[in-house]
């Protein structure tokens, strides 16, 4: 099973800049071993199981709740049974058909 969560999470009591807040939780994703790529707008990170997947949202929440007040988030699930490696080939798919060679 592939479990690809298209994530957002910060806190909204911290001003402008959020950027320590949200480097706390992608330090959390990628000592998990979990595959992930971190986007302008959120993150992406492909887990095994829902529970996997649910388990990292609570510990993102986790890295922030010691010293914010509010947070805010969004996240999309794409599940699918029988496929592994999502994460990558998702966008290969579509740059397959766009003729772009794929990088590796």
């Amino acid at each position: 099973m592939s479990v690809l969560v298209d994530f957002a999470m910060f806190p909204t009591d911290k001003g402008e800049s959020v950027s320590a807040y949200v480097s706390r939780i992608i330090k959390m994703i990628d000592e998990s071993g979990v595959p992930y790529k971190l986007t302008p707008m959120g993150t992406v990170f492909e887990a095994q199981t829902i529970d996997e997947a649910m388990s990292i949202i609570a510990k993102a929440y986790k890295q922030l709740e010691p010293d914010c007040n509010r947070v805010y988030s969004t996240i999309k699930l794409d599940i699918r049974k029988g496929k592994t490696g999502r994460l990558k080939q998702k966008i290969e798919s579509v740059e397959k058909r766009l003729g772009k060679e794929v990088q590796k």
